[in-house]
């Protein structure tokens, strides 16, 4: 990533829009090099620009929040996508963070929360406003998540960073088929199939960020 953050602001109110983009002139290592008032329009600028971040709100006419942010993720491998959205609802954050958003911050939150979550996920880090995180962490609480234990979730890094259950029974010192045991008992608590979807989850809960990958 370069010194300066290169941003592409996406919302299809103009006034937000504009007022994001007054606040963030004032940042020297932010830059604004285009803004969308829709997911097509932000996706031409993006192949245009090369954005570091996309800052994107989630309802929108024709491409929503989702789909750009899926497309985002899929074709430009280096851009990070923080959403900024009124929605505070657990399942809208949490289909932005499966989409493959790195960040989710609530409009209501300040401004300074917006400026951590920029610079968080243009370094390829996670990033949850205060009010998202707590509404995570209350439904998991109240039992939404299951719950793994302090060696699984070891396992679990291990596995999403790429290691072989070979080389993670040698740095745990567990045999391999202890690996392979608590590797099965992670999909299925959290209900997932592959290497893949594991990587995402942990990406997802904080557990590694893209640059352990």
């Amino acid at each position: 990533m370069n010194s300066v953050i290169r941003l592409l602001l996406v919302d299809d109110h103009a006034i937000m829009r504009e007022a994001l983009r007054d606040s963030l002139l004032r940042e020297p290592d932010i830059q604004v090099v285009g803004e969308a008032g829709d997911g097509d329009a932000a996706l031409r600028l993006a192949r245009e620009h090369s954005p570091d971040v996309v800052v994107t709100d989630i309802s929108m006419p024709g491409l929503d929040g989702f789909e750009l942010t899926r497309l985002i993720t899929r074709d430009f491998e280096r851009v990070a996508v923080l959403a900024l959205s009124t929605h505070l609802e657990r399942s809208f954050i949490q289909r932005m963070l499966d989409a493959g958003a790195l960040g989710y911050v609530n409009k209501s939150a300040g401004r300074t929360e917006l400026l951590q979550g920029i610079r968080s996920v243009a370094l390829g880090r996670r990033y949850l406003c205060q009010e998202c995180a707590g509404m995570l962490a209350k439904t998991a609480a109240d039992g939404d998540h299951p719950r793994l234990g302090q060696r699984e979730i070891e396992v679990l890094k291990m596995i999403a960073m790429g290691h072989s259950s070979a080389e993670i029974g040698k740095q745990l010192f567990i045999a391999t088929g202890t690996a392979e045991v608590h590797r099965r008992n992670i999909l299925r608590k959290l209900e997932l199939h592959d290497v893949a979807g594991l990587t995402r989850y942990a990406i997802r809960e904080g557990l590694i960020s893209l640059s352990d990958l």
